[in-house]
């Protein structure tokens, strides 16, 4: 049984490249999954992109439920296992399974009933809103799939196992290059199904990964001696989840509203400069993909050694991954800003779609650095099990400050839709040096009460 033990005793650097990389690499194969939608979208025509771009934020909030639970559960459960508590670890591990089938439902009931509202906020309208909303139903009809792939990776990175997480992401992208155009165009007894057809792809390789994840979470141990009386929801273990979980999930959901925010704003500039920005968009998370892998392996570091009570490897843990977090996205930022015009040619021939999306690449590439910071110490003061200061900062950041940066760079002051790109620079590079600030205090107050401890022990007449 792999309950993560190395990851309370082997060194740092090493551990963090150990569970980073698997997990950039599935996320990469995650980002090329939702690049070959975007690819075939812009296939059918640049109405069906920008309708791909504005369910975005609609799709963005299952991510943010199912991440919020995950990086929840992924805490909690470390921090038993660290604690010397396999048994608490394997109960949480059930409930976090219940917990994501319910919330599953739930988003999806939700989805049904509020998504053409949300995109008529969004501006939709013509022949773009039922292409959305023809997308996205799709979706939630399957978002169960998606919250409980989430939860069973929630439980696998708590033992230290990103690789089976990286597996299944890597056979999804291939299983969805496959799908997309069979489902798009129809073939085989399969009717061609249109924009639909993309998401029902999508749902079909979710349901696979359920199968998949499942299975080796029961091969890790965690789930040993289950029975599915387990899956009955415990009052404690989901005000747990909820406490732990939530917090984070509305940290997400800001990110869902700041989408919405920036959407909503370039929307005001046609449906050419929405496809340029949900262009855009895709190649920005794929230069930020390093930073996903660090931000798993910092919260499964940071969650078990403090559940351990390992101060010291908390702290180096923090400081590893932020260096290491720099030196990538600073060379991200180059290859980004100088690669902007054929890097947007590829995914659409639209001369004033590539225009836009390059304006908007050349800026944002700065801020890829203040990316990592943000991240990481949210990564931190998850597995501390302190989710409120992220939540603080990622409101001050999605919603509060940009209303009224936008506004006035965009509209008072003429910038245009550079106003709204250089509007994204300074609120995100404000909120890394507010919440950087933050966490290095923390930081310098465990080592504080690591070197407190060493020096009670060593007056120990017992030691």
């Amino acid at each position: 049984m792999n309950h993560g033990h190395e990851l309370l005793h082997q060194p740092i650097p090493g551990l963090i490249r150990k569970l980073a990389v698997p997990t950039s690499v599935g996320y990469f194969f995650n980002t090329m999954f939702n690049v070959v939608d975007t690819f075939y979208g812009g296939r059918v025509s640049t109405e069906a992109l920008a309708a791909l771009s504005l369910s975005f934020p609609v799709f963005f909030l299952i991510i943010a439920i199912g991440a919020g639970i995950s990086t929840g559960a992924t805490a909690l459960i470390g921090h038993e296992l660290g604690a010397g508590n396999p048994d608490r670890a394997r109960h949480l591990a059930a409930q976090t399974i219940s917990f994501g089938i319910v919330h599953g439902v739930l988003v999806a009931v939700i989805g049904f009933l509020a998504a053409p509202r949300l995109f008529q906020l969004l501006g939709a309208g013509g022949t773009v809103l039922p292409l959305a909303l023809q997308y996205m139903d799709t979706i939630f009809t399957g978002s169960i799939f998606f919250l409980v792939n989430y939860v069973l990776n929630s439980i696998l990175n708590a033992t230290g196992d990103s690789r089976s997480f990286r597996n299944f992401l890597v056979v999804g992208f291939f299983l969805n290059m496959l799908f997309d155009p069979w489902f798009l165009y129809g073939g085989l007894g399969v009717p061609a199904l249109g924009l639909s057809g993309i998401a029902w792809a999508t749902i079909l390789v979710q349901a696979m990964g359920n199968l998949y994840l499942a299975a080796r979470v029961k091969q890790s141990g965690m789930l040993e001696g289950f029975r599915w009386r387990e899956l009955v929801p415990h009052r404690h273990a989901y005000s747990q989840l909820a406490r732990q979980g939530f917090p984070s999930s509305l940290n997400m959901m800001t990110v869902a509203s700041g989408i919405f925010l920036i959407t909503w704003f370039v929307g005001r500039f046609g449906s050419e400069a929405v496809a340029a920005y949900g262009i855009g968009s895709r190649i920005e998370q794929i230069a930020l993909l390093p930073v996903m892998g660090m931000n798993v392996a910092t919260l499964a570091l940071v969650a078990q050694n403090s559940g351990a009570r390992q101060l010291e490897r908390v702290v180096q843990t923090i400081k590893t991954a932020l260096r290491a977090g720099v030196a990538l996205m600073g060379a991200g930022t180059v290859v980004v800003f100088l690669a902007a015009r054929p890097l947007m040619g590829f995914f659409s021939e639209d001369p004033k779609v590539v225009e836009i999306g390059v304006g908007y690449l050349r800026i944002e590439a700065f801020v890829f650095v203040a990316y990592v910071i943000l991240y990481t110490c949210v990564a931190v003061l998850q597995g501390l099990k302190r989710p409120g200061f992220a939540l603080m900062i990622g409101l001050m950041r999605q919603i509060v400050l940009p209303l009224p940066v936008f506004y006035l760079l965009a509209v008072l002051l003429g910038f245009g839709l550079a106003g709204i790109w250089w509007g994204i620079l300074l609120v995100t590079w404000g909120a890394a040096c507010v919440t950087v600030l933050y966490v290095l205090r923390l930081a310098t107050n465990l080592s504080l009460v690591d070197t407190s401890q060493e020096k009670d022990a060593r007056r120990s007449p017992c030691a």
